[in-house]
């Protein structure tokens, strides 16, 4: 995964936690879609596009910031 990849996955996060927010404090439901789902959904989003951002920061060996 690239960069970029990285952070669209952040966006996404950011947006789906933010849409779940207002769903709770709405009390929306869009058919199946409730706020609690698209809390759940951000944040292991949002927790996917962190991991694998550590993973990518500390396995690139070669011309690392961490290694100088």
């Amino acid at each position: 995964m690239k960069t970029p990849d990285v952070n669209i996955l952040l966006l996404v996060g950011f947006i789906d936690t933010i849409l779940g927010s207002l769903f709770n404090i709405y009390h929306l439901e869009i058919g199946p879609i409730i706020g609690d789902y698209l809390l759940v959904v951000g944040v292991c989003s949002l927790v996917a596009a962190v991991v694998i951002f550590a993973i990518r920061l500390f396995s690139n060996k070669k011309d690392s910031f961490l290694n100088k």
